[in-house]
């Protein structure tokens, strides 16, 4: 989907991520819908729209309508790119590349410098990257062996038993997310059981994998709600989990989706303000520290 140089945010010192596309979960809070599908996806931008019609023309098959809402009749579009590539605006963006596994390499090893003066390096993520086990395990052969320091990112439904012997031990770190600890729940707002996800957890984390850590993404209402969070760290602390993260809700995806052709997910349009991350925050601690849940860590 994209890859983002000079991160300072998703790993130590200076990294390169690169976002795959396509992921098993469909959460409702997602902030980056457009890395769901696995395939290519036109994007509209009505703000960039000139009305010049050169997109409709260029449509292979009839499904650009200059006075359509949302400009694209998602059902008879072959994601080919035609309007996009027509465009002089950039009201209509075609996204998803493909690269073969040394074309990734190449680029990424271009910053090998910064990698190396700050401690920082690649971090992989999504969508849901272990997607893609062969790639990434040829990927990762390549990193490993220019000495470049790998976070992946993960949402944690994977096949574990193709990621501890493609993925694993090519990594330095590993962010684990989690999101919901009741299983209905998750299922309905995330589109799947979360019982492969703690398997899968309490798997790494029994092992011994080094730098696994487990983070919490707040949605208002529904995964920052005490219930939930209680959950959590009761499940965490019964896996053996050392440490979590809370991470401050993002509402960015809200727009991308209508972009998309999507409809808005109802969920809040602004971020966190500082004061309900530190009650959020104060609420984790106070569940963490109450002994009821054997948390030793």
């Amino acid at each position: 989907m994209d890859i983002k140089r000079h991160s300072l945010e998703d790993g130590p010192g200076i990294r390169t991520v690169v976002f795959f596309k396509g992921c098993p979960l469909r959460c409702v809070f997602c902030h980056s819908p457009e890395t769901q599908d696995c395939g290519r996806e036109i994007a509209f931008y009505p703000g960039r729209c000139i009305r010049c019609g050169q997109c409709a023309a260029a449509c292979p098959r009839g499904a650009i309508e200059l006075e359509l809402a949302g400009r694209i009749h998602r059902e008879r579009c072959l994601r080919c790119g035609a309007c996009a590539e027509a465009c002089p605006a950039g009201g209509l963006r075609l996204l998803g590349s493909s690269y073969e596994v040394e074309q990734l390499a190449e680029i990424l090893l271009r910053d090998r410098a910064f990698f190396r003066h700050s401690g920082g390096g690649v971090t992989l993520s999504g969508g849901e990257c272990t997607l893609f086990p062969e790639y990434l395990e040829a990927l990762l052969k390549i990193l490993r062996k220019e000495g470049v320091h790998v976070v992946l990112e993960t949402s944690g439904y994977f096949d574990y038993s193709l990621f501890r012997r493609k993925l694993l031990p090519y990594l330095d770190l590993i962010y684990f997310d989690v999101k919901i600890g009741d299983p209905g729940l998750h299922r309905q707002y995330c589109g799947k059981s979360n019982a492969r996800i703690y398997r899968n957890l309490k798997a790494l984390l029994g092992e011994g994998a080094a730098g696994v850590h487990p983070r919490v993404p707040l949605v208002p209402g529904i995964t920052a709600t005490p219930e939930n969070l209680a959950a959590i760290v009761d499940l965490l602390c019964r896996a053996g989990a050392g440490d979590i993260t809370l991470l401050p809700y993002n509402p960015l995806g809200l727009g991308m989706a209508t972009h998309l052709g999507r409809p808005k997910p109802p969920l809040p349009e602004r971020f966190m303000t500082p004061g309900e991350e530190r009650m959020i925050k104060e609420m984790v601690l106070k569940i963490i520290g109450d002994k009821s849940y054997g948390c030793q860590n």
